[in-house]
């Protein structure tokens, strides 16, 4: 994956690093040489937005996804009550509305509920469903002061539906989750990363929030580091929720921050602070993600920010030297992001900012070239094509499907291209991600947006070499160069040589990465 020398055969490793390529390297004593037998060796994928907290965690839960019908999404939910002891929360993944036409309620669940407090997670994300226990801990004044996410039925009472912001009363009374077991759920889903090749993982959005599982959740994060439990390297990156008033003298520009003053770029090649995540808008699945025109289905979504609020965030962040990760699916909140960013890069000007757009779910043919002359990176999840698409391009219509999730617009302008999977949302298996570049076809097989989509060398570049630069490490990782971490994944196939539709299915025969003074491998 380096543009300069594209191939080689044989690699030199010492001490974690790559020292040389073939003749480099060919006349220098080795401790161990292996024959890789005709086996492919590329870098190891970087998956520039996942969440490795929520994924561990989810893996440990009766999931939803599946369930088409009102009695299999019940029935489901009366095994996770009766496999939960009591006094316990009944903690459900994966559910979603739209197979069952409309959401349920918590009179739907009361009779497998049992009066227990259950809380099923949407799949996007961006909403839950709880049980009428639940409920009963949220005083009327809360419901009300979130009124805006708070899902009401037809005489003004709570369906038990929560949105957005508004799911906070739920996860205020759930959370927090113990260090032990975060601990417990970064390794699982880390080892699952391994073995898809993935050998570092930026997770989108700690500590706080809708993706928060406790306040002292990077502890956690380098708790695991410690005890030789972090599988992949990680870059934390933080809601911006928690940043306040500095107190810092004027003159340094920082009005907004995090206690002493820590930002992106903080810590080592395995563990550090990455971007500051900003939700700008919601979901697609859950019908939140902000659109100028509206779903076909009904309604337009949401902002979470005023144009004023997201501009002053925007500008305290970028002069405080923190990378920006702004969540904006909807076409109408990527006008926000990319407003905000160019009015605080013409008020303080910054080079090499590498601000991010996280998803882009829906982008304008009109946004394409202001995006890129904001200098910002898209961060795509090429999988939601296959998982999602027909129901996009169901509440899209004709011409919008065409601009869903775009990949070949934003390489012909120069925009960074990163592949990325949101784990747990849709499967974050990297090959099955490049496929889904090259074929973007549904997983009924109808293309989506077809004029959109790129060859393999670049996606293959999208999961490695150009993830590692929007993630601020390529000096680390994403190509196999001398200097370079020797993070490397080998393949029983080489993706330029096999059918689009086998690429998800290339075998990984191992990982490997440089853990302190040795290399580990899978």
């Amino acid at each position: 994956m380096d543009p300069w020398r594209p191939t080689a055969t044989s690699i030199g490793i010492w001490n974690g690093r790559i020292v040389g390529l073939d003749d480099d390297v060919s006349a220098m004593p080795a401790g161990q040489v292996h024959d890789l037998g005709g086996a492919v060796v590329i870098p190891g994928f970087v998956d520039a937005h996942t969440h490795l907290t929520w994924t561990g965690t989810a893996s440990q839960q009766v999931d939803l996804s599946r369930c088409a019908s009102r009695d299999a999404v019940l029935d489901a939910v009366a095994r996770a009550v009766a496999a939960t002891p009591q006094g316990q929360w009944v903690d459900v993944v994966g559910y979603d509305q739209r197979p069952l036409g409309e959401h349920l309620t918590w009179r739907d669940l009361e009779p497998v509920a049992a009066g227990r407090k259950v809380l099923a997670s949407h799949i996007s994300g961006h909403a839950c469903l709880v049980s009428r226990a639940v409920l009963d801990m949220i005083p009327d004044g809360e419901l009300a002061s979130f009124d805006a996410g708070v899902v009401r039925d037809g005489d003004g009472q709570p369906t038990g539906v929560f949105l957005e912001d508004a799911m906070m009363l739920v996860r205020t009374r759930r959370l927090p989750y113990s260090v032990e077991e975060i601990v417990d759920a970064i390794e699982a889903a880390g080892r699952k990363c391994r073995a898809q090749g993935v050998t570092m993982c930026a997770d989108a959005g700690i500590a706080a929030g809708l993706a928060g599982f406790s306040p002292v959740e990077l502890g956690a994060y380098q708790s695991a580091r410690e005890r030789g439990r972090l599988p992949v390297r990680v870059q934390a990156m933080v809601p911006a929720s928690v940043l306040r008033q500095s107190g810092a003298d004027p003159a340094d520009g920082v009005p907004r921050a995090l206690d002493l003053g820590l930002r992106t770029g903080l810590g080592d090649e395995w563990l550090s602070v990455g971007a500051l995540k900003m939700w700008l808008d919601g979901g697609m699945s859950a019908r939140t993600a902000a659109l100028t025109e509206p779903y076909l289905d009904g309604g337009s979504g949401r902002l979470n920010y005023t144009g004023d609020e997201l501009a002053e965030l925007v500008a305290d962040a970028h002069r405080g030297g923190w990378q920006l990760a702004m969540h904006a699916i909807g076409d109408r909140a990527v006008d926000q992001a990319i407003a905000a960013v160019q009015w605080a890069q013409e008020a303080w000007p910054r080079e090499n900012a590498r601000h991010r757009i996280e998803h882009c779910g829906l982008v304008r043919p009109d946004q394409m070239e202001r995006f890129a002359a904001a200098g910002l990176s898209a961060v795509v999840q090429p999988t939601f094509l296959n998982v999602f698409g027909d129901d996009y391009m169901r509440v899209m219509g004709e011409e919008r499907s065409a601009w869903l999730y775009r990949m070949r617009s934003f390489l012909d302008r120069g925009v960074p291209l990163a592949g990325s999977s949101d784990r747990p949302v849709a499967d974050g298996a990297p090959l099955r991600g490049i496929q889904a570049m090259v074929e973007r076809m549904s997983s009924s097989g109808r293309p989506v947006g077809p004029d959109e989509a790129v060859s393999v060398e670049e996606a293959l570049a999208a999961y490695t070499r150009t993830a590692a630069q929007v993630c601020g490490v390529e000096y680390l990782v994403g190509s196999v160069e001398p200097g370079k971490l020797a993070d490397l994944v080998v393949l029983g196939e080489d993706p330029r040589r096999v059918s689009s539709s086998s690429l998800a299915d290339i075998p990984i025969l191992a990982t490997l990465s440089h853990d302190r003074e040795h290399l580990s491998t899978l």
